[in-house]
């Protein structure tokens, strides 16, 4: 009887137009939004493997914002290991509209703060699905853990998630780097040449010290001698990079300068990357001209290119860069966990705001510029106490820097900056 009457209920219903009832969750996972005028529309699907596929799509509204969403128990304490994957279509952003989220939860079910937002690689994978991970120690008050899927913002994108996993694991290694920086202003010297010579003896004591990478300041083959940008200039590679490479190769570092670029007619405010065996690993144009290189004939770069050592991701910019935002975020956003930043003069607290407001670690290398090395707090952990002076500080590039409710902020950036703000690819 109570089977007849089930069915003649879905009959009723089907009559006056409604919809079936909702499939029931799969795996444990279940749509959600805040508020259901705003949620997006939600199925699954299988792969040819049968793996499942968690999918949400807009509605025509940029309002739209909602999740899929799995609990499960955790262990106070412990370390957490996440893992998944999206492939998103017509997401104008997906910094801002595709995330995944851990919400810790009490034994009465109310969020802990801070939430975790793992990290998404900078690019896709060569099967068009991107990576989102990280690993993660359940707060001392926390029973279980809420996993989440997200999408938002967006009228009519797509978003397909799939190989959500979430188990103990051991806590991250260290990835411990040691950062050098020189300041020193070489005065009456006759030639390029004699210029980057004198940082020569610098650079050996910093790798003495056991730096992995070490930043000089910005024009060094123009420091000293007079020279205007245009006799100061020269091809790069060139001999200013074929200098630092000897130098880099004999003493295993990876070594930043700046120096001006002569490419056909054109002048550039340059910063090089040479890596320990000594090739040239890249090189960032100046952006942000002042007035003086403007009626110099400098010409501003393009680019904001980020370059992967074997202790990390660095990115390069130079002296007037950090007086606006742009060029770091843009770095930050490309993945960018260091900037380095050859540096004539400037104002120690942009510097300092560039550091916090990306959550990366600055180093910077001066003549006007007091040298130094500020963490993610925009504090100055190694600080230059005359010239010459060679400052080196190790710091750990897998610790992330946890501020008060906020939490670890630098995983946060990317999904919660403005619109307008430059995001990851």
């Amino acid at each position: 009887m109570r089977r007849l009457a089930t069915v003649l209920v879905f009959l009723l219903a089907r009559s006056a137009g409604a919809a079936p009832p909702a499939a029931p969750p799969t795996d444990g996972w279940r749509p959600y939004a805040v508020r259901d005028e705003i949620a997006p529309r939600s199925w699954t699907e299988r792969e040819a493997s049968g793996a499942l596929v968690l999918a949400l799509a807009g509605r025509g509204d940029d309002a739209v914002d909602g999740r899929w969403a799995r609990e499960v128990a955790v262990v106070p304490g412990r370390d957490y290991a996440f893992r998944a994957a999206y492939r998103a279509e017509r997401v104008a952003s997906p910094a801002r509209s595709v995330l995944a989220r851990i919400v810790w939860l009490d034994a009465k079910d109310a969020p802990l703060r801070p939430m975790e937002y793992p990290i998404v690689a900078p690019s896709p994978a060569p099967d068009g699905w991107t990576a989102v991970a990280g690993v993660y120690r359940a707060p001392a008050e926390a029973q279980r853990a809420r996993l989440e899927l997200h999408l938002r913002w967006t009228a009519d994108g797509e978003v397909r998630w799939k190989d959500a996993d979430f188990r103990e694991a051991a806590p991250p290694p260290a990835r411990l780097v040691r950062l050098a920086t020189v300041h020193h202003r070489p005065r009456d010297t006759a030639s390029p040449q004699e210029s980057r010579e004198r940082f020569t003896a610098l650079v050996e004591q910093a790798a003495a010290r056991g730096a992995d990478i070490v930043c000089l300041p910005e024009g060094i083959t123009a420091a000293g001698n007079g020279l205007s940008y245009a006799q100061a200039a020269e091809a790069v590679p060139g001999p200013t990079t074929a200098f630092l490479g000897a130098l880099a190769r004999r003493l295993h570092v990876w070594i930043v300068a700046g120096l001006y670029e002569r490419a056909g007619g054109r002048l550039y405010n340059t910063a090089v990357l040479v890596g320990r065996d000594g090739t040239l690993a890249g090189r960032y144009r100046k952006m942000s001209l002042p007035d003086e290189e403007i009626e110099g004939g400098i010409t501003p770069g393009s680019d904001t290119p980020v370059f992967d050592t074997d202790f990390g991701r660095v990115g390069l910019m130079i002296c007037w860069d950090s007086s606006y935002p742009e060029v770091a975020r843009s770095l930050a956003a490309r993945g960018a966990e260091v900037i380095l930043m050859p540096i004539a003069g400037g104002v120690e607290a942009l510097v300092q705001a560039r550091a916090v407001e990306n959550q990366v670690h600055v180093v910077a290398s001066g003549y006007d510029f007091r040298s130094g090395i500020f963490d993610r707090r925009g504090e100055r952990i190694a600080d230059a106490k005359g010239d010459p002076d060679v400052l080196v500080a190790e710091v750990d590039l897998a610790r992330p820097t946890v501020w008060p409710w906020i939490g670890f902020w630098g995983a946060r950036i990317a999904h919660e900056a403005p619109a307008w703000a430059p995001a990851r690819p």
